[in-house]
């Protein structure tokens, strides 16, 4: 664990409020939460980190109930940024059986609006945490914030403070091509790759498991956790390779999973558990976070995951 550092975890991105279909005919939809960030940072919040956010969100309903949720889950709100002029983003989840579908209605949200210049005024909670965690989308949602989160990530190097980066792959944000070149970029920012197999192959054609840690080791990833889904997960340190088997559940919304992965294995990292470790806690929390609908509420507590584990 970093020394100096009084706080575990900062999370950078866009946060969200869902509507996420529990019935089809007629449609019904729960209101609650997501934004992969920041469902990772209440994931680590509820497995016992120090963690704060870094955002912007609007001065409208949407803003303040996420305000109150992140207090309510001991989230650090001091550095979150409200923009007068801009709405907090939203999105839709609907369910059928090729899986779970995303519409968005995020376009111009106050997130979006991040500035280059805002990550120096993050630069003491950024500085004052042992990781930095951003994502795939944190770069896709707008220039100036793919602006936003390459000034953290440098910020975050120069003050001793590690970077995770999920690959969080969403090609209904931003073209392929761009995508390819920023994550590409990123990764070779960060200390721990969070990719997903699915994103992998999608930025560069290759599917075997092995192949995939080596390129991301290529781009300049230390560690590597390769997110295979009902399969468990396979991480690298770039010595060592270890495969963590899948958990058989019965799923119902795989919404926010691999957010709660990335929460519950930071914040475990953080906690003192080597990689091998904290993969496979984090591999239980996101076995038991598909149980249940939304991003934010089926997120497990260490109790329930220590239990499953011994199970």
């Amino acid at each position: 664990m970093s020394s100096g550092k009084s706080r575990d975890i900062v999370a950078l991105g866009e946060a969200m409020v869902e509507f996420n279909q529990t019935q089809a005919e007629p449609p019904l939809y729960l209101q609650g939460f997501g934004g992969d960030t920041s469902n990772a940072a209440i994931a680590a919040a509820r497995a016992g980190a120090q963690v704060a956010y870094l955002t912007r969100l609007g001065t409208d309903r949407w803003g303040d109930r996420l305000m109150d949720l992140w207090h309510s889950e001991n989230v650090n709100t001091d550095a979150v940024l409200r923009d007068v002029n801009a709405p907090t983003g939203m999105y839709f989840v609907s369910h059928d059986a090729q899986g779970h579908h995303f519409s968005y209605a995020r376009a111009g949200s106050a997130a979006s609006r991040m500035q280059a210049a805002d990550a120096a005024t993050w630069h003491s909670a950024i500085a004052a945490s042992r990781w930095l965690h951003v994502s795939g989308i944190s770069l896709a949602i707008s220039a100036s914030a793919c602006d936003t989160a390459f000034a953290a990530m440098q910020l975050a190097r120069a003050s001793g403070t590690r970077v995770a980066l999920d690959s969080n792959l969403r090609l209904s944000l931003w073209p392929l091509a761009r995508a390819q070149a920023c994550i590409t970029h990123a990764i070779g920012l960060c200390d721990l790759f969070l990719p997903s197999l699915e994103d992998i192959t999608a930025l560069t054609g290759l599917t075997e498991p092995q192949a995939i840690i080596a390129w991301s080791h290529a781009q300049g990833a230390q560690q590597v956790v390769l997110k295979l889904g009902a399969e468990g997960a396979l991480a690298s340190d770039g010595q060592t390779q270890r495969r963590v088997p899948g958990l058989a559940v019965q799923a119902v919304d795989a919404t926010g999973a691999g957010d709660c992965f990335a929460g519950n294995l930071l914040a475990r990292l953080s906690q003192g558990d080597d990689l091998w470790t904290a993969t496979a806690y984090a591999n239980a929390a996101a076995a038991l976070s598909v149980q249940g609908y939304g991003a934010v509420a089926p997120l497990p507590r260490p109790d329930t995951v220590m239990k499953y584990l011994r199970s």
